[in-house]
């Protein structure tokens, strides 16, 4: 057996190789940021194209870096952004669009005629999911429509679509010569077109929104030998696929029932393992596939969604420009002692769990001559904090189950004041592991346990480590006072888009 396995983590403004060894060690990485186009109010577009050119770009310079070749990986496994839809020529491989991300908002009107009189949660028994535009399926509907000539050519089986993750399987495979067009459930569970119970693309759903069932990929495991790579990872088996929140999940060990993680990065997502039961939600939650290995029943999550955390950290600095880089959040941060009494809200594209909200926007309140750049950078890094407490609350209403501790990933996590704050608003430990890179780590272990890298999830289980916990010092009372002041400011922040 070769001695390392590769990771893809395609993400929403970068894309990042990972090399690990069997002892769930990085060896090397490279990483890559891609462009964000907002052609309009609540649009966002990738280029497709460019995301792959970034994927091939960072496999070769990690594997330079790590002094390996191809022949030397036991698998790749990918980790991707969900909800992001691409839709391509099978002939050619050329995307007709660029793709729609999964923060885009366009799909709106779309959304609300399928609720029609039903209401949001009309799918939601089949899919566990509301009707929002955060998913992929009204996005796909939306490209059929809107692009000159694509239904007609999707009907005539011209086109394929899929998620970042059949996009790159499909062509780091061989692409127009051989690629292999599949999904995995933790993605397919995403897009308003699946049933949660059979994993299976529902009829109702595809007529509802009208897509050619030709167009879509074929559903596989997260964790199977789909097959192998060309190009630069020519013989290399792609045996791994999960999103990018459930891969995270997966690369904590969450294996159980009951245990939960909290990814914070451009969004904010907390996923709680439910077992081999969904658990439909009555809290705004979504209903899940955590993942899928071989032929082994599925496990299912209840996550969070929240959709701007670190990239309101971005916004402080591309838009005001108040930081140079993101790490800087901290240091003017801490050139206060608290808020200042301000809030900020970051509902860029409305407010996702708990509220589903389309028709709010963001909002800061509480403002004062008081207030300086210090107290926006605290009240952005707090924000994410507020938003992750609504997610616990709703998890722990939903299930009964009051979690002992939360497992933390993502690039805010070496932000130590915000874990602090993040302990103190939930009342409870805070733990950061060892292996901050748990994205790429779950999609290794993934591929790797499809190649019999490694044994079981047992053998996984043993592989993670503790870096650092965060206690709660913070006096109940204060957190509560905090946390009803955030509640209100929220409220603000509704019916602005009529």
């Amino acid at each position: 057996m070769n001695p390392y396995l590769a990771a893809i983590d395609q993400g929403t403004t970068s894309t990042r190789c990972l090399i690990f060894d069997r002892q769930g060690r990085e060896i090397a990485r490279a990483q890559r940021e891609h462009r964000q186009f907002y052609p309009r109010p609540g649009w966002v577009e990738h280029d497709p194209l460019e995301i792959l050119a970034q994927t091939q770009a960072v496999v070769a310079g990690a594997l330079e870096r790590a002094g390996l070749g191809p022949s030397q990986l036991a698998a790749v496994g990918i980790a991707n952004q969900r909800e992001t839809v691409v839709l391509w020529e099978r002939e050619t491989g050329r995307p007709v669009h660029n793709a729609i991300v999964w923060q885009d908002t366009r799909t709106a009107e779309l959304c609300g005629r399928l609720a029609g009189e039903f209401g949001q949660d009309r799918f939601r028994a089949r899919t566990g999911l509301p009707i929002a535009t955060y998913f992929s399926g009204p996005k796909l509907g939306w490209l059929l429509d809107h692009v000159e000539g694509a239904r007609a050519r999707a009907e005539r089986g011209e086109l394929l679509c899929g998620t970042i993750d059949t996009w790159l399987i499909w062509n780091l495979s061989g692409g127009p010569r051989g690629g292999v067009h599949i999904t995995d459930p933790s993605n397919a569970s995403r897009t308003l077109l699946m049933d949660l119970a059979r994993l299976e693309w529902d009829a109702g759903l595809l007529e509802a929104m009208a897509i050619p069932r030709p167009l879509l990929p074929e559903i596989h495991a997260s964790s199977e030998v789909y097959g192998v790579c060309a190009g630069s990872l020519s013989g290399v088996p792609l045996a791994g696929d999960l999103g990018d929140q459930q891969a995270a999940l997966f690369g904590q060990g969450c294996f159980a029932p009951g245990e939960a993680k909290n990814t914070y990065g451009t969004g904010c997502f907390m996923l709680l393992n439910t077992g081999r039961e969904p658990v439909v939600s009555r809290q705004g939650l979504l209903t899940t596939v955590a993942y899928r290995l071989g032929s082994e029943p599925p496990v299912y999550a209840l996550e969070g969604s929240v959709a701007v955390t670190g990239a309101l950290v971005q916004w402080l600095r591309d838009n005001l420009g108040l930081i140079d880089s993101a790490a800087e959040v901290e240091t003017l941060a801490a050139t206060v002692a608290d808020n200042g009494g301000i809030y900020i809200v970051p509902a860029f594209s409305g407010l996702f769990a708990p509220y589903w909200r389309g028709d709010a926007r963001g909002a800061i309140v509480g403002l004062t001559r008081y207030v300086n750049k210090g107290h926006f950078a605290r009240a952005a890094l707090e924000a994410a904090a507020y938003q992750t407490r609504e997610i616990l609350d709703a998890m722990r209403d939903e299930t009964g189950q009051a979690l002992a501790e939360l497992k933390v990933d993502g690039g805010m996590v070496a932000n130590d004041l915000l874990m602090g704050f993040q302990a103190d608003l939930l009342g409870m430990p805070v733990v950061r592991p060892a292996i901050a890179e748990t994205t790429a780590l779950g999609a290794a272990y993934a591929a790797g346990l499809a190649v019999g890298f490694w044994r079981d999830v047992d053998e996984l289980r043993g592989l993670w480590r503790r870096d650092r916990v965060w206690s709660p010092t913070m006096a109940p009372a204060t957190r509560e006072c905090l946390y009803a002041d955030w509640k209100k400011a929220v409220t603000r922040t509704f019916d602005w888009v009529e």
